[in-house]
């Protein structure tokens, strides 16, 4: 089955999504949960600015869903569950998709799924299992038209600062995102690269396949807005903020921001001036 109609949701007639991450909880690391300690709350402040989408763990997705009426964001389901998020890494390192995550998805009502194409130094094994779950998971959304979105995210060595960082060199952000492209990705969920002005490869390299980059860690709202907007003019597709948006002092109006940016194409400084006068409100 085509996964058109579901994409339709997903995206805007110009091709443009922001999807705010709110699976968090999923990864069991205590750091991750703060401004999501109360998910009711935190997903229905986050519903009422309506973003295209929220992504959101099996356990959480009904805060979402049942939300009365037609507006509302669609739903990305996280599918896998992986361990490589602490100051350490644990002996042993996984990313677990969850049972009949296709079926349950569809039952959800989701527009997409996501899932981890890891790629950690000298972890050989962890990056062959995100590559098996990829192929199977694609092989059932193919069979109910489901979108699948695959992250794939380049880490550091833990040690280098300490914990979960993303790698911001192009050289490895552009392989990683073809080999996700290559296993039957219908939409990449990337990191941003330290040189923003080449981030036009990275698209490239997607062959087509609509990117939306990954937000990272917290960073400042004029930090934030800058990134955002070179981001889309190097041709992403949108983008996947979580932290920098549910750990804003007003979720609410960073979305609205966010959403004038990668809808609009508001400049940096109109994005600040409108979340300023949200916050004042």
């Amino acid at each position: 089955m085509s996964a058109e109609p579901r994409l339709n949701r997903m995206f805007s007639e110009q091709g443009k999504c922001l999807d705010v991450a709110v699976d968090h909880g999923f990864f069991n690391e205590y750091s991750f949960l703060t401004g999501i300690e109360n998910m009711r709350q935190a997903v229905q402040t986050i519903a009422e600015a309506n973003p295209d989408c929220m992504q959101l763990s099996i356990g959480q997705s009904k805060w979402l869903q049942s939300v009365p009426g037609k507006s509302k964001p669609g739903l990305v389901l996280r599918t896998d569950a992986a361990n490589i998020y602490g100051t350490e890494l644990p002996r042993f390192l996984f990313s677990e998709v969850i049972d009949r995550a296709i079926e349950k998805a569809v039952a959800l009502d989701a527009v997409a799924v996501c899932v981890n194409l890891l790629l950690l130094p000298d972890q050989p094994e962890l990056h062959h299992q995100c590559v098996r779950n990829i192929s199977l998971l694609k092989s059932e959304c193919e069979r109910y038209g489901m979108p699948l979105m695959v992250e794939p995210l380049v880490m550091l060595p833990n040690a280098a600062k300490g914990g979960y960082m993303a790698d911001g060199d192009i050289s490895k952000i552009m392989p990683l995102v073809r080999q996700g492209v290559e296993l039957g990705a219908d939409v990449i969920k990337a990191d941003p690269c330290d040189d923003l002005s080449q981030y036009h490869r990275v698209i490239e390299a997607a062959s087509g396949i609509p990117v939306l980059v990954r937000g990272g860690g917290r960073a400042g709202d004029e930090e934030i807005m800058n990134r955002t907007s070179e981001l889309m003019k190097q041709g992403a597709s949108g983008i996947v903020y979580g932290r920098n948006v549910i750990q804003h002092a007003n979720p609410m109006a960073m979305t609205k921001a966010l959403m004038a940016i990668v809808h609009h194409g508001a400049t940096p400084e109109q994005a600040l001036d409108m979340l300023h006068g949200e916050e004042a409100r």
